[in-house]
């Protein structure tokens, strides 16, 4: 499985091994639209932290996201697909994330320290919400970090 559980992170930003955005055309995110990631790895020696990227108006609707997260690995001809839940807000309505005026940007992982052979992937995104279209949402995205080196250990 390429994807985990989400986790709530803290700290500095290191800087991106690939970021990507696509913005949501008229700021309503329709089901049939589902933006598409490709990356490239060469490094198979570290660890990456993935990252679901969404910028949404005050205006957003809900508390949360569900998106339907497609990965391809490089030799695959088909996509595994996962359900994910993105938190937006707590449960006071306080959104989470960044915030400029009615503008508010949440980054949250998808996974966690996970290794990758080398190549080309792909990775989609589609959201699963019962409204379709989806108002208020601006961009969506793709954010990889290295997390450092893989460690390798010898087991006598």
């Amino acid at each position: 499985m390429l994807f985990g559980m989400w986790a709530p992170f803290s700290g500095c930003l290191p800087s991106p091994y690939y970021q990507n955005e696509e913005s949501i055309p008229g700021n309503v995110w329709k089901y049939e639209f589902k933006p598409s990631f490709k990356f490239e790895i060469t490094d198979t020696n570290s660890y990456y932290n993935l990252y679901f990227l969404v910028r949404h108006t005050e205006a957003y609707p809900f508390e949360n996201i569900w998106i339907w997260v497609y990965a391809k690995q490089p030799g695959d001809t088909t996509y595994e697909k996962t359900r994910i839940e993105i938190p937006l807000a707590e449960k006071s309505g306080r959104w989470l994330g960044r915030g400029m005026g009615e503008i508010w940007e949440q980054r949250m992982p998808i996974a966690f320290e996970k290794t990758f052979k080398k190549g080309e992937y792909e990775i989609r995104f589609e959201q699963n919400m019962r409204v379709n279209p989806l108002p208020e949402v601006l961009h969506v995205g793709l954010r990889i970090e290295k997390a450092g080196p893989r460690n390798y250990t010898t087991h006598k």
